[in-house]
């Protein structure tokens, strides 16, 4: 099964439809119709890109976004809407911390290669992070070493 999640929050089931319809080929595709039910995937599921609609009922994508970001800060975020409203895109960018912002109606094409492109900022993102661990392992054990020596020149 592909490795690359993708967790699509809106509250339309019609996108939903066609959103997993065009793209559950290259990428695993998690549905969700609220912010609530879209935790709850994020609980139990391993995601990359969290992508959602803008304007829903219960809570708006900016606001899902906000607040799944201190839980999930590696997930790459995108807010897909109808309306282009520039403080929501602002907001987004500032709050929701948004890599993209993308209008309705969406070409898949564009779309494809957004989503591509999230996934290697993501990737890039954790490769990052693994090399800033080696490196504290690495002078943690060089500190140690060099402990180990000036005690040993001591004696």
């Amino acid at each position: 099964m592909n490795n690359r999640s993708i967790l699509y929050v809106d509250d339309e089931v019609d996108n939903l439809t066609v959103f997993k319809s065009t793209f559950r080929r290259e990428f695993t595709i998690h549905l969700a119709q609220s912010g609530a039910e879209g935790r709850e995937i994020l609980k139990n599921n391993e995601i990359q890109v969290i992508i959602t609609d803008q304007r829903m009922p219960e809570m708006t994508g900016i606001q899902f976004l906000e607040s799944v970001n201190p839980v999930y800060p590696d997930c790459i975020r995108m807010i897909l809407t109808g309306f282009s409203d520039v403080e929501a895109i602002i907001e987004a960018i500032n709050k929701g911390k948004v890599y993209r912002y993308i209008t309705k109606p969406w070409n898949k094409d564009e779309l494809r290669q957004t989503i591509n492109d999230a996934f290697e900022n993501y990737e890039s993102r954790v490769r990052n992070k693994n090399l800033i661990e080696e490196l504290k392992e690495t002078n943690r054990q060089l500190e140690q070493e060099l402990i180990d020596c000036s005690q040993k020149m001591e004696v």
